[in-house]
């Protein structure tokens, strides 16, 4: 059988240019991150596939890479149906295997635990630009913390990390019992509103009039769907729509979740470090079903979709102690912030002077003994040096070495 060059698709080769920029962007995380007093922490890739399959992952559960029981404990003759062939899978996000963590290991965690996180996870899902089978993520999150400070602190952090890359982007707010409110009022039972809230996803693509038609083709009630979409229509023209809805509502919206969303968007616009909007989105869903009150998102005009999202999720680790713990987090897209970096042309700021020494074969020990002590001297001077055999066609070398960012060559004969 032949041997295939190509990597499995979905998945890629990462070339030393793009590398030296995932590298940067990585310690400028874990810098900034760790400036907010965040702690970084690291799960295996492999969880049990009761907690990947436990209802809490939406759609990411669909796209699990399974893996089969191994050695004894794997019996295709008497297996029966899946449970008797999988007993694990590859990670698809970070906040059920950080679940999973706080629950094992609280007990030595200081509380709150603010926890930073960084490594690989899988989805099975079609590949496209800026999204692959085996990507990064990137978290921060506030585990037992049940005031909005812990929204307030992820917001600031995470804006603070993307100022230092990017100008030019919005901060998007809602909350859950917003979501829940305002389809109440509107008289929608309540066993339907995860189906209403994800026709009311697509408001950014298929506009008002589009939500209202997969409404009526969902069988939902005319007088509910226009009660309910004229609420966005005059939320347009509020200066201050949390109020606003906090007066329409009424009893439907609690008035400690509309207080919440006033205090995170007024705290961060006094304490941010960078120009950006915040600004409150009712329309904005987040598809994970764990989310149970503030959902936030970040977008990107030059990318087209978000680039961060998260918000609070405070029933997951109840599900593995039985006892419920305040949690929220924020994750933003690394691979399509490196991609975004990419296709501006990114360089890396303050690198060290790199400089080639390319060396003619057959070249004398006591001449190279030489060479290499010059190449350790300046490096001592917190220079790059590369040190490497001159080829034929030094002309082509010398092209590959300068898109590596070597601005200097040094040639040694014998």
């Amino acid at each position: 059988m032949a041997m295939v060059k190509k990597p499995v698709t979905g998945m890629k080769d990462i070339l030393p240019a793009e590398m030296q920029i995932r590298d940067y962007v990585i310690g400028l995380i874990k810098e900034t991150y760790k400036s907010f007093g965040f702690t970084p922490i690291e799960t295996p890739c492999v969880e049990h596939i009761e907690n990947l399959c436990s209802k809490q992952g939406g759609d990411n559960e669909k796209l699990i890479f399974k893996i089969l029981k191994r050695g004894e404990k794997l019996n295709l003759e008497t297996a029966s149906g899946e449970q008797d062939l999988v007993d694990g899978g590859l990670r698809y996000d970070l906040t059920v295997p950080l679940s999973r963590y706080y629950s094992n290991n609280s007990n030595q965690l200081p509380a709150p635990f603010k926890a930073l996180q960084i490594g690989p996870v899988w989805r099975a899902e079609r590949p496209q630009k800026g999204r692959f089978r085996q990507f990064y993520q990137c978290d921060i999150d506030i585990l037992g913390d049940p005031t909005c400070l812990a929204e307030i602190e992820l917001i600031t952090a995470t804006t603070t990390l993307l100022g230092k890359l990017f100008d030019n982007f919005k901060v998007r707010i809602n909350d859950r019992g917003v979501l829940k409110a305002m389809a109440s009022w509107s008289g929608f039972e309540e066993e339907s509103f995860d189906k209403i809230f994800i026709i009311l996803d697509k408001m950014d693509k298929i506009g008002l009039d589009g939500v209202k038609n997969e409404l009526l083709e969902s069988g939902f009630d005319p007088a509910s769907i226009d009660k309910y979409l004229d609420l966005f229509t005059k939320l347009e023209d509020q200066e201050d729509p949390v109020g606003w809805l906090k007066e329409e509502l009424g009893d439907c919206l609690a008035a400690e979740t509309a207080e919440s969303l006033t205090t995170i968007m007024s705290s961060v616009k006094q304490t941010q470090a960078t120009a950006y909007d915040i600004v409150f989105d009712p329309t904005l869903v987040r598809g994970m079903s764990y989310y149970t009150g503030t959902i936030f998102e970040i977008e990107m005009p030059d990318f087209g979709s978000s680039v961060a999202g998260g918000g609070r999720y405070d029933r997951m680790i109840g599900k593995f102690t039985g006892k419920e713990t305040c949690a929220c987090g924020f994750s933003i897209g690394f691979e399509r912030i490196v991609t975004l970096l990419m296709d501006h042309g990114f360089q890396v700021p303050g690198q060290s002077e790199k400089i080639a020494y390319l060396i003619e074969k057959k070249m004398p020990a006591e001449k190279l003994c030489q060479i290499m002590k010059e190449a350790a001297e300046e490096r001592a001077q917190g220079k790059c040096v590369l040190v490497v055999t001159m080829n034929k066609n030094k002309k082509f070398q010398k092209e590959q070495l300068t898109k590596d960012g070597y601005e200097t060559f040094r040639e040694f004969f014998r």
